[in-house]
C-alpha cells in the first residue's frame, strides 16, 4: 500500500521529533545569569574610627577582608562563615590610620576623604580621595603614601564627586570612574594608570540616577560597577552591572542587581571572587557615622 506509506512516514517522523523535544526541552536558548541573595551581616565593633565603610577587598576565597572607611583608616581580619557560606562574623586583626607621603597621619576631611580600594598580587594597597583627588600606594598600612601623580582630568571633578571607584587588573593596570563628571556626552570615563602614565580607554554609559560608587575586577575578568542612587528621606538604591572590556573598548552593561528603596543602607564597597560554585558579590556600606544607619555586609551570588 505505497499510499498509506507516505502518509506513514511523515507522521512518525514527527512524532519522533516531538519526542526529542519532549525530552530534551526543543531548540538551545540563551539564558542569563541565576542570580542568588545570599544573605546580610550587621558588622558592629565598639571603637571610635569604626563606620564610613566605602572601599572593601577579599582574599581569593572570602575569608579575609580589607575594608576602607572614609576617615582615613584601613581595618583588616578574618570573616567567619557557616556551612552553607554564609558570613556569620568578622573578627578584626589590626587597623591604621593612613599616613600621607610624609608619614603623617591624615585627618578626616579634606585629605583623609578615602574612598576606593584596590590590593594587587604583591599585596600593596592603593587608595583613591575625594577632597584632594588623588590616588596613594601603601606597602603596608603603616607605611607613608607612595603618591600616584595625579591626570590633567582630575581637576575638573567636582566637590565630594570625585574618585569613588577604584579597581587594579591581573597586569597592575589600575581603573578608576569618578562619581560625577560635567562631560555629559561621553558617559563615565575610566581612566587607567599604567606605565606610569594615564589614558582614558572607554567610557561607561551614564544613566543620570545612578553614580558608580565602587569597582572591581572579577575571576572571570570583567569589570563589576556598584553603583548607588540616593532618593534623599526615602533612602538608597543600589544597582551592580558588569563590562566585558578590552585595551580600548568596554561592552554593553549587564545588569545582575538593582535593589528596591531601603532594601539595604548606603553601599559603597564591593568585593567579587569565586566560592567554588559561581562568583560571590560582597558589598559593604557606608554608615556615614550616623546611628540611623548600620553597617551592612549584603553577598549574592552570580551562575552564568
Amino acid at each position: 500500500m505505497p499510499g498509506a506509506r507516505r502518509t506513514l512516514i511523515p507522521t512518525a517522523r514527527a512524532a519522533a521529533a516531538a519526542l526529542l523535544i519532549a525530552c530534551f526541552g526543543g531548540p538551545a536558548a540563551v539564558a542569563g545569569p541565576v542570580i542568588e541573595y545570599l544573605g546580610t551581616h550587621v558588622w558592629q565593633e565598639a571603637d571610635e574610627d569604626f563606620g564610613g565603610f566605602s572601599g572593601l577587598e577579599l582574599t581569593a576565597d572570602g575569608s579575609g577582608f580589607t575594608a576602607l572607611s572614609d576617615r582615613g583608616t584601613l581595618r583588616w581580619g578574618s570573616i567567619h562563615r557557616d556551612r552553607q557560606g554564609r558570613i556569620k562574623e568578622l573578627s578584626t586583626a589590626g587597623h591604621a590610620r593612613l599616613q600621607d607621603s610624609n608619614g603623617t597621619p591624615l585627618k578626616p576631611g579634606y585629605l583623609g576623604d578615602a574612598e576606593g580600594l584596590a590590593i594587587d598580587r604583591q599585596g600593596r594597597i592603593f587608595v583613591s580621595f575625594e577632597g584632594l583627588d588623588r590616588i596613594a600606594r601603601y606597602d603596608d598600612p603603616d607605611s607613608p603614601a607612595d603618591p600616584i601623580p595625579r591626570a590633567d582630568w582630575f581637576r575638573k571633578l567636582r566637590r565630594n564627586l570625585g574618585l569613588e571607584a577604584l579597581a587594579i587588573t591581573d597586569t597592575g593596570d589600575l581603573l578608576t570612574i569618578p562619581e560625577a563628571w560635567p562631560d555629559e556626552g561621553n558617559g563615565f570615563p575610566v581612566w587607567r594608570y599604567r606605565g606610569g602614565a594615564w589614558s582614558n580607554p572607554f567610557h561607561l554609559p551614564r544613566d543620570d540616577a545612578w553614580a558608580p560608587v565602587g569597582a572591581d575586577i572579577g575571576p572571570d575578568g570583567r569589570l563589576y560597577v556598584l553603583e548607588r542612587h540616593f532618593r534623599g528621606l526615602r533612602g538608597f538604591q543600589s544597582r551592580v552591572r558588569r563590562y566585558e572590556f578590552g585595551e580600548d573598548y568596554a561592552g554593553p552593561p549587564e545588569t545582575l542587581i538593582e535593589t528596591s528603596l531601603l532594601q539595604f543602607d548606603n553601599l559603597e564597597g564591593i568585593a567579587v571572587w569565586a566560592d567554588g560554585q559561581g562568583i560571590r558579590i560582597t558589598m559593604i556600606s557606608d554608615d556615614n557615622f550616623l546611628f540611623l544607619q548600620r553597617t551592612e555586609l549584603v553577598e549574592y551570588r552570580i551562575r552564568d
